[in-house]
Order: C-alpha cells, then structure tokens, then sequence
C-alpha cells in the first residue's frame, strides 16, 4: 500500500504462496524511487531445499530504474545465497537494454510475451528474472478476460524446476 501522503494513488507488491509451501522470511523491500514503488522479498522451504522468491514493480519513468535493479541486487548479494526468481513489472521495452543490463551475464531473463496493456498486449514489460540454478520448463501470458479487468497488465507465468546440482552465481 502506498506510504506517503502525497502518492498518486495505491501501490504494493504482493506474494501469493500456497499452503504447502512454508516462508521463512519475509520483508517489504524499499527501493530508490520517485513513486513509491518497491518490492518484497520472501525465503520460502520447497522440497528440503530454501529458495528466495522477489516480486517489484519498476519505476515508470525510467529514471530510478537502474538504481531500483541494483538495490534489488544489493539485497540479495546481503542474504545467504540461494537460488532465486525476481518477477514483476520491469517498465523497460528492451529485454537487455537500460535497467535490463544491471543484471549482467548471472542472471537469466524470461519474457513470456506481451502482457501490457491488456486489452491489446504489445509491450513486454513485465518479466521473470533467475539465477542459474533454475530451468525454465514452459512460460506464457495469462489470457481472459477477467486477467484483462483486474489489471492494466496480463498475468505472466513461467514453470521452473531447479537443477539437481546447484549452479554458482
């Protein structure tokens, strides 16, 4: 939710985990902004093994972006390593372009397709960022019209599977 009185309406991120899956940890993430936007940050344990999950949504404007990706980094580079998926709305058009460079060779970037706006998807801002250690089996959008109602964007998913050996970042 938004957290200064003179934000330009409601803003928040959010993680939806099953009920199978147990969190270990849990923060709201602030990133460098102009708007208020941030991020949030979750540890969950899936199958014996502890994953770091990050949802954000990226400065509009483009001029905090950068700095947005690289205190995404700076978190994680403070916390244990683990294998870990950052997704959300990026605001940027080119997937290796601006902000996207920040990310550098150790991470993988998935764009599953145009999912903005969403009654006529042409840009494909929002995606799905990973450390090595993962797979990505299938990836897609989200397509109904009910996606379409609830939000400006469409939903993006992706399946992952992490790899047996676990890859060094």
């Amino acid at each position: 939710m938004a957290r200064r009185a003179r934000s330009l309406g409601w803003h928040g991120n959010a993680l939806l985990v099953r009920r199978d899956i147990e969190w270990t940890e849990a923060h709201a993430l602030d990133l460098p902004m102009i708007e208020p936007r941030g991020a949030v940050l979750a540890e969950l344990a899936l199958d014996g093994k502890t994953i770091r999950v990050l949802g954000t949504h990226l400065d509009l404007s483009g001029l905090r972006r950068s700095d947005q990706v690289k205190a995404l980094m700076a978190h994680c580079a403070e916390r244990p390593r683990m294998p870990t998926v950052i997704m959300g709305d990026f605001n940027q058009w080119g997937r290796h372009t601006g902000a996207m460079r920040v990310l550098g060779v150790k991470w993988q970037v998935v764009t599953p397709g145009a999912s903005y706006p969403a009654a006529r998807p042409v840009a494909r801002f929002d995606r799905i960022v990973t450390t090595p250690d993962w797979d990505l089996l299938e990836g897609g959008v989200h397509h109904s019209a009910t996606a379409a109602r609830a939000s400006d964007h469409l939903p993006i998913w992706a399946e992952l599977k992490l790899h047996k050996k676990r890859a060094i970042a």
